[in-house]
């Protein structure tokens, strides 16, 4: 019989001996788990070797001995030589220490289980016969990928402290929400919803999960930033798991520092989940990438709340790539003083409404005359406007057409 157990590596001393392709493997997974790892070999795999001259590990260039052994909480034993991998694991069993042999898994104290992480929670599997890791691989990954679609019900069964998660959706797509946001949804008891991003994922959250609605549009604010603050910490002293569910990123104007810090404040646990920021990701869905050599090199994001600040202008005016949020209503506004700051008015501008969604539409012109197309075509919120040389299509054709290849050699 086998009993599953979880073990804390973090900070302990991790030993592996051998330094091939196997090692190499495993290695990786010791490092992510915060272990010391020490490797112990005549010859190191490549990857082993930049390892260590990053400083991420140990490297003893030489054949393992008992000794190596003593202060050690793990051992693997994965050299070419499965009579000394058989030894290792002797050694290792003479010092009541762990011992994966990687030869005859049978022969050592512990198997390394294939592992798939989702947020909180660790899911593991291992062969209790003679080993097939290609097996119990598939076994995790079709769990993982059940898990990971938001089919599972994550939320914790027994009373404890509750929390917060600040999750980034992304401009709208569901597709483009990040697994951890879906893990995130799938922990949650509350969902405090925006009006923008990827809502539709409200779809497959339970019945029985309680979702507040708290989205605002430009000239209506029913629920003030105060009182969302409020909520999320009410809820989640009441041990409850509390998911913010932002448009975009968290931090990318969406307020995200204030809700942390109400949390912090009220001694709650916050997690701040990252996604996709619409001030990139709406443009590049629209086939403008907000850099590109020879065209621009460089990228300001800012809100038109603010209008034409003087970074905005100022980078306009040098050639960069200005990409406004909410800036609709302050488009006349942020034109004219562009103009006015020395932008010309042939400048190209591009105008993106509900970015990666079905109802997603693209109206361009230039800072001359684009305040009165968009009057005129009827653009609305919820926007992204793109200003720059990046913006026209037929000049970043021809730019990209007149720059001369690298070869791959030269490439960083």
């Amino acid at each position: 019989m086998t009993a599953l157990v979880g073990l804390d590596l973090r900070g302990k001393r991790v030993v592996v001996a051998g330094g091939g392709t196997v090692a190499a493997r495993r290695v990786r997974r010791f490092l992510s788990e915060g272990a010391r790892v020490v490797v112990i070999a005549p010859e190191l795999d490549a990857d082993i070797e930049r390892r260590a001259l990053h400083g991420d590990l140990t490297v003893l260039q030489r054949g393992i001995r008992a000794s190596d052994l003593d202060d050690a909480w793990f051992v693997l034993a994965a050299t070419n030589n499965p009579e000394l991998n058989d030894d290792v694991a002797q050694w290792a069993a003479e010092r009541r220490t762990w011992c994966i042999d990687a030869s005859h898994a049978a022969r050592g104290t512990a198997r390394q289980a294939a592992m798939s992480h989702h947020g909180d929670l660790a899911v593991g599997v291992l062969s209790l016969g003679d080993p097939d890791p290609a097996r119990i691989r598939a076994v995790r990954d079709a769990v993982a990928a059940h898990i990971d679609a938001g089919e599972v019900d994550l939320r914790r069964k027994r009373p404890g402290a509750g929390r917060v998660i600040l999750v980034g959706s992304g401009p709208g797509d569901p597709g483009l929400v990040t697994v951890r946001g879906k893990q995130a949804l799938a922990e949650a008891d509350v969902v405090v919803a925006d009006r923008l991003g990827a809502t539709e994922l409200l779809v497959a959250v339970p019945y029985d999960v309680e979702v507040i609605n708290v989205g605002k549009s430009p000239d209506r604010h029913p629920v003030p930033q105060d009182q969302i603050n409020r909520i999320l910490v009410e809820h989640a002293v009441a041990g409850k798991t509390v998911v913010r569910l932002k448009g975009g990123d968290p931090y990318v104007f969406g307020r995200g520092g204030e809700e942390v810090h109400a949390c912090l404040e009220a001694g709650v646990d916050v997690e701040v989940v990252p996604g996709v920021t619409s001030a990139l990701s709406v443009p590049a869905l629209a086939g403008i990438p907000v850099t590109q050599r020879s065209v621009a090199t460089s990228v300001l994001v800012t809100t038109g709340h603010a209008g034409a600040d003087k970074a905005a202008l100022a980078a306009m005016v040098a050639g960069a790539t200005v990409v406004f949020l909410m800036g609709v209503t302050a488009l006349p506004d942020i034109a004219a003083a562009a103009v006015e700051a020395g932008c010309a008015p042939e400048l190209p501008v591009a105008i993106i409404e509900n970015g990666s969604t079905p109802r997603e539409r693209v109206t361009r012109g230039v800072v001359g005359d684009i305040a009165r197309i968009a009057a005129e075509t009827g653009v609305k919120p919820p926007a992204i406007i793109v200003v720059g040389k990046v913006a026209q299509p037929e000049l970043l054709a021809s730019e990209l057409a007149a720059t001369p290849s690298v070869p791959a050699a030269d490439l960083g």
